[in-house]
């Protein structure tokens, strides 16, 4: 069955980085884009990072932009989520999780992505 694992979530200082990975199973990585999200307790979901089916197109929410890359290694079926500089207002629970439609890309919302992963927790202190 499809499988997304997100790990890598942690406690660092404000200004310090954490690299989430997500690694997938049971579908053909290579033909799906790939959207990191978060939520904060009391917040919606938010897309904040997706990437194309090989890497060549990427979006950014405007609040991690310069801060977070994404990137993705088909070979190893994982996705990465480096974060730097990160602040107190990151502190969320962070999925992974693929696009509904093979090849499609273009927009970065949880309504076009599914099999949601259990999440990894990332805790900035100030």
């Amino acid at each position: 069955q499809v499988q997304l694992v997100e790990s890598g979530g942690g406690l660092v200082q404000a200004g310090g980085s954490l690299r989430l990975s997500c690694t997938a199973s049971g579908f053909t990585l290579h033909k799906y884009a790939v959207g990191w999200f978060r939520q904060a307790p009391g917040k919606e979901r938010e897309g904040i990072s997706c990437i194309s089916i090989r890497g060549e197109r990427t979006i950014y929410a405007d609040s991690v932009k310069g801060r977070f890359t994404i990137s993705r290694d088909n070979a190893e079926t994982t996705v990465y989520l480096q974060m730097n500089s990160l602040k107190y207002e990151d502190t969320a629970h962070y999925y992974c999780a693929k696009a509904r439609r093979p090849v499609v890309f273009g927009i970065c919302n949880s309504e076009a992505y599914e099999y949601w992963g259990q999440g990894t927790q990332v805790t900035v202190s100030s």
